[in-house]
């Protein structure tokens, strides 16, 4: 996907050095259709290259077919992550073949330690301010957690308990305040994908939030 993403870019960055613009649209979009608009001249220059984006997405949406036939009759506890909305079977996937046994974290928590998501602290007088995380164990699982978690904060994102959360986090202010935000909820992911697993739990968005109203009603 790296490599298709590559490709668009250079297509788009070749079709604004001539004056130009293509449609907005995701990169799986991308296609010689969506030159037509573009002068002959540029659609020319462009063809071999829109033409490689076509065939890397074909190819794409053959894995992705496979990959879900793979996770459906192989690993269907997959279904019990991809409730969270954010979660697709790409990650699901990688968690369960990733982790293998639940059972071998005691606590939840656990997880998020295990995929170096978790900061330390430095100490400074009365202070602790956070350092940066460990970024130890499985280096593409906590890639796909922070893929979860951007989607999860983006404009796209469900409302849900850990939404809400990363959210606030993010206004904190600050220039990495997003930053930490997005990491937050990567290793709150974590942590929530494997209460799933072990638990079988049906999963609510708005567990807490339901509390806190059912609390102060």
């Amino acid at each position: 996907m790296s490599a298709r993403t590559a490709l668009v870019n250079a297509a788009r960055g070749l079709v604004k050095s001539y004056g130009q613009r293509l449609p907005k649209c995701g990169t799986q979009q991308v296609g010689r259709e969506l030159a037509a608009a573009l002068s002959t001249k540029l659609r020319e220059v462009l063809e071999p290259l829109l033409k490689e984006i076509e065939s890397l997405n074909e190819g794409i949406k053959e894995y992705d077919a496979r990959m879900e036939k793979i996770a459906k009759e192989v690993y269907p506890e997959g279904s019990l992550l991809k409730q969270v909305k954010g979660v697709g079977t790409q990650i699901a996937l990688t968690y369960v073949l990733t982790i293998e046994d639940p059972h071998r974290f005691l606590k939840s928590r656990e997880v998020g330690c295990f995929l170096g998501l978790k900061p330390g602290r430095r100490n400074c007088g009365e202070s602790e301010p956070q350092k940066s995380i460990s970024k130890e164990g499985d280096r593409y699982l906590r890639t796909m957690m922070v893929q979860g978690a951007h989607y999860i904060l983006g404009p796209f994102g469900a409302d849900s308990d850990l939404r809400r959360w990363g959210l606030k986090l993010a206004e904190r202010g600050g220039k990495n305040a997003k930053k930490r935000a997005v990491v937050a909820v990567a290793r709150k992911l974590a942590v929530l994908l494997h209460q799933l697993w072990v638990s079988r739990e049906v999963y609510e968005p708005l567990r807490n939030s339901q509390k806190a109203l059912r609390a102060v009603a």
